[in-house]
């Protein structure tokens, strides 16, 4: 939903909007579960749920739901044609559930979650179209709306922690767990040149960028092809902290300076964070390596280091290597 950002305060005008989420999918589906359409009172579309083949008979649901308010489930086959147009070798089937959405707090409090990147958890509860039962946790586990069972809560954070929407069952009744995360950040620890094609394809990818480095020169001067979101004087240790570090934190660390890198490592290696890689030869890895077990972490510990860093697709230019970086943080990203 963060595509959605720029058009939050013309819906917030509306009274009445129609959200599609897709909710299960079998087989081959050309958009994942959490995919979302948003439908206003003028029929205009924004998002998608399949890439274009059965938009148009969402739309025709969204009408009728208009009128009558409410919800549905909706179940489409993608057929073996239409998956070769939105790119598919075979057909699939997806579940969609559709919903008026009325203005509300509720709603603001989703819609503004989103536009301030902040991470939240919208669960419906989809068994009754005509009671629709919903509420928002952010990620510290506050809740407005429906209050829910706390052993319901507990399924919440778990699927919360592994970063992925879907139907969970409490009491005989299905409710959709939608995660909506916040931006992941990179925090890149050391300017080098590798860091502005890195900021470059980060910021495709839709990373919220952030440079850490003590060396003010370096910092400074370095000819950022796109001007990272933030970069930070500082060593690691100093700083590191006012960071949230957690599942939707990929730390790339360049500094090729076992003052900076180290530094870093001794306060990410304690940490639950989603990727950590380093810069270095297999040598200057195996240096690393002797270093952190006389500073007394474990090998499980020290093993959570992608290193040498980056895919292997054998890259010798700091444009292919920070291609081969971006490529194995999505890998782990999208694991």
């Amino acid at each position: 939903m963060q595509e959605f950002k720029n058009n939050f305060n013309s819906w917030d005008q509306e009274d009445k909007i129609i959200i599609a989420r897709v909710i299960s999918t079998w087989g081959s589906s050309p958009r994942p579960i959490g995919s979302a359409l948003i439908i206003d009172s003028a029929l205009n579309m924004y998002g998608s749920v399949s890439g274009g083949c059965i938009e148009g008979a969402v739309v025709k649901e969204a009408k009728n739901l208009f009128e009558t308010g409410g919800s549905k489930i909706l179940e489409y086959g993608v057929s073996d044609q239409d998956a070769w147009s939105v790119g598919l070798s075979c057909g699939g089937k997806i579940e969609v559930f559709i919903q008026l959405f009325e203005k509300s707090e509720l709603r603001t409090l989703l819609f503004s979650n989103i536009a301030e990147n902040k991470s939240c958890i919208w669960l419906t509860k989809i068994e009754n179209a005509n009671l629709v039962k919903q509420c928002v946790l952010d990620d510290s586990g506050f809740s407005m709306g429906t209050k829910i069972p706390f052993e319901l809560q507990t399924k919440i954070q778990s699927i919360f922690n592994a970063r992925k929407s879907t139907i969970i069952e409490h009491e005989k009744a299905r409710y959709f767990a939608h995660i909506l995360p916040r931006k992941s950040q990179m925090l890149i620890i050391g300017a080098a040149h590798i860091s502005s094609d890195l900021i470059h394809l980060a910021k495709f990818y839709n990373f919220e960028t952030i440079v850490i480095d003590p060396r003010a020169d370096f910092a400074n001067r370095i000819k950022f092809i796109d001007q990272p979101d933030q970069i930070v004087i500082a060593y690691p240790s100093e700083v590191l902290e006012n960071f949230k570090l957690d599942q939707y934190t990929f730390v790339v660390i360049l500094s090729h300076d076992p003052k900076i890198d180290d530094n870093a490592l001794h306060i990410l290696l304690k940490k639950k964070i989603a990727y950590l890689g380093a810069l270095g030869s297999k040598k200057t890895h195996a240096k690393r390596i002797e270093r952190l077990a006389e500073a007394g972490f474990s090998t499980e510990e020290i093993d959570q280091i992608s290193a040498p860093i980056g895919l292997d697709i054998n890259a010798n230019s700091p444009r292919e290597i920070a291609l081969s970086i971006i490529g194995e943080v999505i890998q782990v990203k999208n694991r």
